[in-house]
């Protein structure tokens, strides 16, 4: 398997639910019982199509290649009032977060946001069981020689959208070193390398302080166009949606080695958010000036600092390579999720 095949955040499917089981047509023929009647019994009710959020899965992988999906039909109902047997269900389980849209209505609004742990939605109803004829019998009709057929089955053509729910959102320019920052404060691995754009699916990973254990996701790099998908953009912006505080890395060695400003880097990252979504911009946000190890002069980061400090709620120096100001970025975590609760972005 690629690294890339291991995170799917976007499938189209097809359901279809079961359909509903034919009644029965029957009459009681027994020695010695000359009245008998009708005993048909009533079809099966077809299967649903539920669909469950599970925190156990954090990707939609599993429906990559599983296109269309569909629960068995209802039983024909049979002689002596049985009833057919009800189709089975099919349970479809996806990670929390995901957001489901009826491509067969257009596709524009969600059909159901499964933003909570064991949230359950029935996407495709199974069709209800048909009379059989011991129902149709009356003092004028003794002999019904008819039942009602079972219920056809749903079909619905859907879009699954996935968006992480994270508590912290590590954000920055391709390069920036989130990976390595992600990799230094727990025990996630994604993948690190000295060229852009290394990491290009979202990487989760727990960070622990003194009692306190959150999810940090390492969002891959965000360029100039973002948010009108250059560089799958739009697919990553979609991914910061739901996390609670955003840390945004700034690559201080960038401003030594290619004499880069930190200030337009935050700017034009800033302006990719605000253009995909509004909100994003009133997020608690932390400025990690990363790569302080390779500053030759860190009397430069003064004048970085003064002009971020008031625009963030705080701001610290880092290095993921070394792991210096991490207990501090930490901290600062931890205070900020306990500042904005238990909120997280919709």
């Amino acid at each position: 398997m690629k690294p890339t095949d291991a995170f799917v955040d976007e499938v189209r499917i097809t359901v279809s639910s079961g359909r509903g089981g034919d009644g029965c047509v029957s009459m009681r023929r027994e020695r010695f019982v000359p009245r008998g009647g009708p005993d048909g019994g009533d079809g099966g009710k077809g299967g649903d199509v539920v669909l469950v959020a599970d925190p156990g899965l954090r990707t939609l992988l599993d429906y990559r290649y599983r296109r269309e999906i569909r629960a068995d039909a209802g039983a024909r109902g049979q002689g002596a009032r049985k009833n057919g047997v009800a189709g089975r269900n099919v349970e479809l389980r996806v990670p929390v977060g995901t957001v489901v849209f009826d491509e067969g209505a257009g596709g524009e609004q969600p059909l159901v946001d499964l933003s909570e742990d064991g949230q359950c939605f029935v996407l495709a109803r199974g069709g209800g069981g048909g009379a059989g004829n011991s129902h149709f019998a009356t003092s004028t009709r003794q002999a019904p020689d008819f039942a009602k057929p079972g219920q056809p089955s749903e079909t619905r053509s859907l879009r699954l959208t996935l968006k992480l729910v994270a508590d912290v959102g590590l954000i920055g320019l391709p390069n920036a070193g989130k990976s390595t920052l992600l990799r230094r404060i727990s025990a996630a691995r994604p993948r690190v390398a000295s060229y852009p754009f290394t990491t290009l699916v979202p990487s989760l990973g727990v960070a622990e302080l003194d009692d306190r254990r959150f999810v940090v996701a390492d969002i891959p790099g965000l360029i100039e166009g973002a948010s009108k998908g250059v560089g799958l953009g739009d697919r990553f912006l979609r991914h910061i949606e739901r996390t609670r505080v955003l840390v945004h890395l700034l690559d201080v060695g960038a401003m030594e080695f290619e004499g880069r400003d930190p200030i337009t880097d935050y700017e034009v990252v800033r302006k990719e958010l605000g253009r995909y979504q509004p909100a994003l911009l009133e997020r608690t946000e932390i400025v990690a000036l990363n790569k302080v190890d390779v500053v030759s002069e860190r009397g430069r980061l003064t004048a970085v600092e003064d002009a971020l400090r008031s625009r963030c709620a705080a701001l610290v120096w880092t290095s993921g390579a070394t792991g210096e100001g991490a207990p501090e970025l930490l901290r600062q975590m931890v205070t900020a999720l306990d500042a904005v609760g238990s909120a997280v972005g919709s």
